[in-house]
């Protein structure tokens, strides 16, 4: 007999003959509420030349987080993260290493791109924070994985360069935080997948544990 079964059997067995039904809201539902914030989000003024909000995708349950910067064009098109040839790149590579792609949510500290992918300003990610703190809580991952330097900065309050905080542990709300170079970097500088494959590894390694 299942739970719900039983608790209904105890509840007639001490005269209880109606139970209110009550509204348990899912995850999901919780995430399409956050979603909906975003998409009528004027905290900044990057909604005046946003085609699309971007919020984040995949499984709302994921061992392994990942968070970039910003979307960019495609993202931006298709209201999607990671859908152009960084995102391809890093799906590639994930492959690659054997990290199940329906085990990972990937979001950006920013939801909406900045014009012509310039860089994110200060207040802009104190704007936006806000909605990736609800979903890393929503989350909770075993660990997340930070693409480049302001995704880094934003979890681990570390201003080095990003060369000498990737690959290393770091913690944000007792979440394991891992910083990787930015996928784009990687099409500009191919020598540099190795080194990702490698901190990657230690991703794996560490949300299989």
């Amino acid at each position: 007999m299942n739970q719900i079964a039983q608790l209904l059997k105890f509840y007639r067995e001490i005269g209880v003959e109606y139970v209110r039904p009550v509204n348990i809201r899912t995850k999901i539902d919780i995430f399409k509420e956050i979603e909906k914030e975003v998409i009528n989000c004027r905290k900044c003024e990057l909604y005046k030349s946003r085609t699309n909000t971007v919020f984040g995708e995949g499984s709302v349950d994921a061992d392994l987080m990942f968070v970039g910067e910003a979307p960019g064009r495609d993202e931006d098109i298709q209201g999607k993260p990671f859908v152009g040839r960084a995102g391809r790149l890093l799906r590639d590579l994930l492959k690659e290493i054997g990290i199940d792609i329906g085990n990972v949510y990937i979001a950006n500290c920013l939801k909406c791109r900045p014009p012509n992918n310039r860089d994110p300003l200060p207040e802009e990610l104190v704007s936006c924070f806000g909605y990736l703190k609800k979903q890393i809580e929503m989350v909770n991952p075993r660990v997340i994985a930070t693409l480049g330097r302001y995704s880094t900065y934003e979890l681990t309050n570390q201003k080095g360069t990003l060369g000498t905080l990737r690959g290393r542990v770091f913690y944000y709300q007792g979440i394991r935080v891992v910083p990787l170079y930015h996928p784009a970097y990687l099409l500009r500088n191919p020598k540099a997948v190795e080194i990702f494959l490698d901190d990657l590894k230690k991703v794996k390694e560490l949300f299989e544990k």
